[in-house]
């Protein structure tokens, strides 16, 4: 490689250090798993793999970076963790797949696609933030899963304490586990709703223990 080359291979990755510290920095300031360090080390590492592909096989550079989407596959599964009845790390995942993307672009010299999507990456993981907490006040979906006594069971009572509330809901599974009987519902309604029937809950009798 001559000295241009090694100058513009240079500055793809300075450019790509810039891209994986801006969304490494929101990722870090939220504390999630994949923060500043992992960002960095994904833009950088996708940018040096999509380069030597170009180098090393320019008549077929898609050989080296197209395994580079595997592998940051994996990546991606290990910040998933399921959190009871709930699912957490999708948007931590996500954001390293693009992470990726955007190291590849770089490397490519696809300047303009890496530049606005990071952009696009921060306005999604700060902005929109805000929106989805809005929309979750407004509506959203539980899946509890509620522990009662086999001797003292009433979950007739329950559905009407549901009904009460204006809460939408459907029984899911009904499980025995020796003297106790599990109800497992998918309930919808308003953060304000939902939080009303977790107080009922707390303060029956019958229900021994409820997750969601």
């Amino acid at each position: 490689m001559n000295i241009h080359a090694d100058e513009e291979f240079a500055w793809r990755l300075l450019i790509s250090f810039f891209i994986g510290t801006a969304i490494g920095f929101e990722r870090e300031y939220r504390s999630k798993a994949a923060g500043l360090r992992t960002m960095i080390m994904i833009c950088l590492g996708s940018t040096i793999f999509t380069e030597l592909s170009m180098v090393m096989s320019p008549s077929t550079p898609d050989r080296i970076a197209s395994t580079i989407v595997t592998g940051v596959g994996f990546l991606g599964a290990g910040v998933i963790f399921k959190d009871g009845l709930s699912v957490t790390g999708i948007t931590t995942a996500t954001t390293i797949w693009i992470a990726a993307a955007l190291g590849m672009a770089v490397g490519a010299g696809e300047y303009f696609i890496a530049i606005f999507g990071m952009v696009g990456v921060l306005i999604v993981l700060a902005v929109f933030e805000k929106f989805q907490y809005l929309l979750e006040r407004l509506h959203q979906t539980r899946t509890y899963r509620i522990r009662f006594d086999r001797k003292t069971i009433d979950d007739i009572m329950v559905d009407a304490l549901m009904k009460g509330l204006g809460l939408v809901f459907r029984k899911r599974r009904e499980l025995k586990d020796h003297d106790n009987i599990i109800m497992v519902y998918e309930v919808s309604g308003k953060e304000k709703r939902l939080n009303e029937f977790n107080q009922e809950l707390r303060n029956s009798e019958m229900v021994k223990a409820f997750e969601y």
